[in-house]
């Protein structure tokens, strides 16, 4: 725990470092250019390939990888699949597709790399409807990390942390059609719960073995473990939305875990990964760290077939996962593809997804399917959808009420929901990128629901979003 304290404390309050690994933005900032020569006659470009040279993992063909020229500012893509997993920058040991950009403050203190990234929205919402409510909150999460080389292979830390159980207050905020988890020992229903202010606890080790083959472990006291892609807060292609998708309890629920433990081998193209880890769902406590035995698992394989593209297929079992259905074990399945484009001042990211959930006591099947992506152009702005066809069940019916003896909860209707959303960067401060922006959400009413919901209940977010980065505002 003090390791990830320190690693933390020294991203917060030391000066960052214009590094690659990162989409910078070009406008409004100063452009690393190839022929701009400092006074030994290098460009800023080399002297910062030159100081990037003790990086963990790096070697002469990923430093290849750094894009210099006049209009886009320098980022590192990593070369090949091997080399995104040892880069650590999604949830647990999930991947992105190699070219996907990751925003960050990036320094180098003594062996170890020190990188810190983070989203935070302040947002208004209102929703229309007889279920519908209104509400000013917070989402948020922070992640820094240190990795350094350690014997044979790259040690890595990485703490992730929330401040949501104090900016989402009433322990839920509004979410038409959401359900999962519980408020004051009530399911919530028509809400999402915040995170845990202890999002990942982690520490990696990654092992080469060969030229094309990766041995990596993975030991969280809470954490993500290889079930589903990048969970939703790190994902390029819903990095702009601010709320949860509905689907989140068939697809990502568990990527706040107690006790997870993970082995995975790479080779080439492909990678298997097998995790042991405690099954049940944080509790209302979110402050503090949710543990329990091993007694869950699941397995994941991924393909990553070109740097534009990543997918994967997993499969668990989950051990008494909700607190209102104690006895109740379930069976998850998920298969996602996704897909980064950068673009001359942007980049493209989208990602198809499907999750499933089966109640292994009464084989009621919960499905969902999405379908987000994010585009950036004109290096300020920022468009994205979130189109979901999620399955609901007869708990939304109980409007938060507690369940009734024998309640057997079944799914009755699919509810689709469409979002679009807008927003633009403002260059306010150095190393801050702050977004104005908007985001507008239709949903369809089964018939069942019309006499609850009404017949086009909508919502509507207003929102300011900062996001740390490395580079000189101008």
């Amino acid at each position: 725990m003090r390791l990830f304290i320190v690693a933390v404390t020294l991203l917060l309050f030391s000066p960052p470092l214009s590094a690659a690994q990162q989409n910078d933005y070009s406008d409004g900032m100063e452009d690393i250019q190839t022929d701009s020569r400092s006074a030994n006659g290098k460009s800023p470009g080399q002297k910062k390939a030159d100081e990037m040279q003790g990086m963990p993992g790096m070697d002469h063909d990923q430093m290849e990888g750094m894009h210099m020229d006049q209009h886009a500012p320098m980022w590192m893509a990593p070369q090949n699949f091997l080399e995104a997993i040892v880069d650590h920058d999604a949830s647990g040991t999930s991947v992105q597709p190699n070219a996907t950009p990751t925003p960050m403050l990036m320094m180098k203190q003594g062996a170890w790399m020190l990188m810190f990234h983070a989203n935070v929205f302040a947002l208004e919402e209102q929703q229309s409807g007889p279920r519908g409510s209104d509400k000013f909150f917070s989402t948020n999460w922070f992640m820094g990390m240190a990795q350094r080389k350690l014997g044979p292979g790259t040690f890595t830390a990485r703490a992730m942390l929330s401040l949501e159980p104090a900016t989402v207050t009433g322990r839920r905020y509004p979410l038409l059609f959401q359900q999962g988890e519980t408020a004051f020992g009530n399911p919530i229903t028509d809400g999402q719960h915040p995170h845990n202010f202890f999002m990942e606890l982690a520490a990696l080790y990654d092992l080469k073995l060969g030229e094309k083959t990766l041995l990596s472990f993975y030991l969280a006291p809470i954490g993500d473990p290889a079930l589903g892609p990048a969970a939703y807060p790190h994902r390029a292609s819903v990095s702009e939305d601010p709320v949860a998708p509905l689907g989140h309890h068939q697809e990502d629920s568990t990527h706040i875990s107690g006790d997870v433990i993970t082995v995975g081998v790479a080779r080439g193209i492909f990678r298997v990964e097998a995790s042991g880890f405690h099954g049940r769902e944080p509790d209302e406590h979110r402050w503090e760290i949710g543990q329990g035995k091993l007694d869950s698992w699941a397995m994941r394989m991924t393909v990553q077939p070109g740097k534009n593209w990543s997918a994967q297929y997993s499969y668990g079992r989950l051990h008494s996962p909700e607190a209102v259905f104690p006895n109740e074990d379930q069976e998850r399945m998920a298969a996602s593809v996704m897909y980064n484009q950068p673009l001359a001042k942007g980049n493209w990211a989208s990602t198809l997804f499907w999750g499933r959930t089966s109640s292994l006591p009464d084989h009621s099947i919960f499905n969902s399917y999405l379908l987000e992506s994010t585009l950036r152009f004109r290096t300020q702005n920022f468009a994205w959808t979130r189109i979901e066809l999620v399955d609901r069940s007869n708990e939304l019916l109980l409007v938060g009420n507690p369940l009734p003896v024998g309640f057997v909860e079944q799914p009755i209707a699919r509810v689709p929901a469409y979002t679009f959303g807008y927003d633009r960067d403002m260059h306010f401060l150095p190393h801050l990128a702050t977004a104005i922006g908007a985001q507008f959400t239709a949903y369809g009413v089964a018939d069942l629901f019309k006499p609850v919901y009404g017949s086009h209940p909508i919502g509507v977010i207003l929102f300011v979003r900062l996001r740390p980065f490395s580079g000189e505002q101008k």
